[in-house]
């Protein structure tokens, strides 16, 4: 796997070449050129390059690269035609200049040509240590520095700085949560990365996870196109405690094709997507509100605030409301402490409501001093970590007086206090919130649902289930293997599997059936039967030797009448496992982008059905095999339901760590894998694969299941 890029010298550049700046007003190339002139502090020079200009605004400009007078240069910004791009960048190699920001377009989201010139870039960078940032991109902003490397006209205008680091692959949408955080903590270094041929979204990441003046990673991604870097850096981050929000584009197929288009990444499928950002610490969002709030949000809490939520308004309908959906979200309520409750008492009406939803009725809002008061007495209570105030109206100077108090109040604590401006009428108040830094939401679903994603809550909140996604099929035309190969190798791989022989004749079959004992299962074992059921090639409960010779038979009969193309190799005889065990599966398949997943979820005849799965990229470690257990829907059935006993789920755990060590040691070879159903028995009594299927990657030794049983 490629390092992460020292983005050192990217950051706080001290000589910096415009190629490709331009006199002509309102050109992209003057707004380049003038956003590091006349609106950055760039510590040392900004040459401007264009062999159509001598000078421009003032200063000399120089015809290239190579003319250049003598000077470290530490980036240079290149805004030419995508056909002169390669020979500026060999001008840069040349000059040790260490990175470039292409900013052009026309690379590979232009078509084959395109896609040539990315490849090219991509071997001078392999080949020379240059590092370049794009094409097709509208450059870098270090806000925290007053630094513009790009041709944005709002370059000037955007500038509250903060702690959130942002990476983006849209330029548009990255300008939208900028100007969504102009008050209070904005964006500290905004990486938009463009087509990524050489610094990629991983590398932003590991930067701003080592970069003390960065708390919080926001991630606006449209494709993945290095899984294994890309969770290496989420690890690096997770490691520096720095929270990761990300906003996936691409999770339904026509956005997956437009994310493509775009970006000419690896957009992938949204469950694994969903399971590698859960796996990695992530915070997975749904829109561009939510990542704009949960990020602000993650600057604002402490330690205090999953201690539990307590809703407080002027509106008994409001708070109803609140306290359904907070409810419905799962978010812990706080239970007040009695000296909380005795506060209140003394600052509200007898009818006001003193428990959590407070409900101060409209009468204190003829005294701004007595909300404050209260409002302070709620966040003193240690119980409650985060108020929710949702404010349903706009009341004039009333109101303005309330997010008055909510501003001094926030200022004073380390209870986290979230407001909401439910009224489209944006009155003084809001804006008071608003420069406060306090970013009121809109509505009461967009403020708890960015509550339940941005807050480590103490007391258990609702986590929605894993989406269901079927296993990927084998691609192209690798080899698949017998089941009795697949268990072979299972069992060399020390997997617990069945005992059991192929058998060759139906006189075999039965001699084999009565020394393993009865009750057995007959299988047709067939590298082109994948689903044997379907063509009559299960037998069950064979329960005699002269039941089990009908059962060769009738397997033959039934196969030969469905499958007539079919190579059968045999019947495998195994010995059959006691009822009332439970049935999952436990799969592996080839992402695109992220490599072998594992995926877990209720097995048997229903997989395709009830799709309950959830995921892991491999390899799994026992705290992955363990959650991925309680993130299927349907987890109480493992636990026993109806007095059935609890599964034995440290069995299962382990079956888990075994196919994903497995899957990780043949990880060049295999393409997918599947046991289905996995038997699970009681306490005490283990985890069994009952059937097994492997396929191999195009081109891999298909000697790895060439082993006899």
């Amino acid at each position: 796997m490629k390092p992460f890029a020292d983005l050192s010298r990217f950051i706080n550049p001290r000589n910096v070449a415009v190629v490709g700046a331009s006199a002509r007003e309102s050109s992209q190339g003057r707004r380049l050129y003038d956003n590091l002139v006349l609106h950055s502090s760039v510590p040392g020079e900004v040459y401007a390059v264009n062999p159509a200009y001598q000078e421009i605004g003032g200063r000399p400009c120089w015809p290239s690269i190579s003319a250049l007078p003598e000077a470290e240069i530490d980036v240079a910004l290149i805004m030419i035609n995508a056909t002169l791009v390669l020979d500026a960048l060999r001008q840069c190699a040349a000059r040790g200049i260490p990175f470039a920001v292409v900013m052009t377009s026309g690379f590979s989201e232009a078509g084959e040509e395109g896609q040539r010139l990315e490849r090219e870039i991509a071997q001078l960078c392999e080949s020379t240590g240059l590092h370049v940032y794009g094409p097709n991109c509208p450059g870098f902003v270090n806000v925290r520095d007053r630094l513009g490397m790009t041709f944005s006209p709002a370059f000037k205008d955007d500038l509250n700085a903060g702690s959130i680091g942002l990476a983006t692959q849209g330029g548009g949408l990255g300008r939208n949560l900028l100007q969504g955080l102009s008050f209070g903590q904005g964006v500290g270094l905004w990486f938009s990365a463009g087509n990524e041929v050489d610094l990629e979204i991983p590398d932003f990441i590991a930067h701003m996870a080592n970069d003390p003046k960065i708390s919080v990673i926001a991630l606006l991604m449209e494709g993945v196109k290095h899984g294994r870097r890309l969770t290496a850096a989420l690890e690096l981050a997770r490691a520096r405690n720095k929270p990761v929000v990300v906003l996936k584009v691409g999770r339904s197929e026509a956005g997956v094709r437009a994310a493509q288009s775009h970006t000419a990444s690896v957009a992938g499928t949204a469950a694994v997507n969903s399971a590698v950002f859960r796996q990695f610490g992530a915070i997975e969002v749904d829109d561009l509100d939510q990542l704009l709030a949960a990020s602000r949000l993650l600057t604002r809490i402490t330690p205090k605030s999953g201690n539990g939520l307590c809703i407080y308004t002027f509106s008994g309908g409001t708070a109803a409301l609140a306290a359904d959906i907070a409810g419905a979200a799962g978010l812990p309520m706080a239970v007040f402490a009695p000296e909380t409750k005795a506060a209140l008492c003394k600052l509200l009406p007898d009818f006001a409501s003193m428990d959590n939803p407070v409900d101060t009725t409209a009468d204190i809002l003829r005294n701004p001093e007595a909300s404050a008061a209260c409002l302070r007495a709620i966040c003193a209570d240690p119980q409650v970590g985060t108020v929710l105030f949702p404010i349903p109206m706009d009341y004039g100077s009333i109101t303005d007086g309330m997010a008055q108090a909510i501003a001094t109040v926030a200022a004073e604590t380390d209870t986290l206090i979230v407001p909401v401006w439910m009224s489209r009428r944006l009155g003084g108040g809001f804006q008071l919130l608003e420069t406060a830094g306090l970013l009121p939401f809109l509505s009461l679903s967009d403020a708890i649902a960015a509550l339940s994603k941005a807050i480590p809550w103490k007391l258990p909140a609702h986590e929605s289930a894993a989406a269901p996604q079927q296993m990927a099929a084998a691609a192209g035309k690798g080899c698949m293997l017998s089941e009795a190969a697949a268990k072979s190798l299972l069992r060399e791989a020390g997997l617990p599997i069945p005992e059991g022989v192929v058998a060759a004749s139906a006189a075999q079959a039965a001699q084999e059936a009565e020394r393993l004992g009865f009750p057995v299962v007959m299988k047709v074992v067939s590298a082109q039967i994948a689903h044997k059921t379907e063509a009559g090639g299960v037998k069950l409960g064979i329960a005699s030797a002269s039941a089990a010779r009908d059962a060769y038979a009738a397997i033959h009969e039934s196969v030969a009448r469905h499958r007539p193309d079919a190579t059968i190799d045999g019947i495998l005889v195994e010995r059959m496992l006691p009822p009332g065990g439970r049935e999952v599966l436990v799969g592996v398949h080839s992402d695109a982008a992220f490599g072998l997943v594992l995926t877990f979820g209720l097995g048997g005849i229903f997989v395709e059905t009830i799709r309950d799965v959830a995921h892991r990229m491999i390899p799994l470690s026992r705290h992955d095999a363990r959650a991925l257990l309680g993130e299927i829907r349907y987890a109480e059935v493992l636990d026993g339901v109806r007095g059935q006993a609890p599964a034995d789920l440290t069995a299962l755990e382990d079956l888990i760590l075994r196919v994903s060590d497995f899957a990780w040691s043949h990880r060049d070879a295999l393409q997918e894998m599947e046991l289905n159903p996995v038997w699970v028995g009681a306490e005490g009594q283990g985890a069994m694969p009952l059937d097994a299927l492997i396929g191999l990657r195009p081109g891999a030794d298909p000697a790895l299941g060439q082993r006899q049983p």
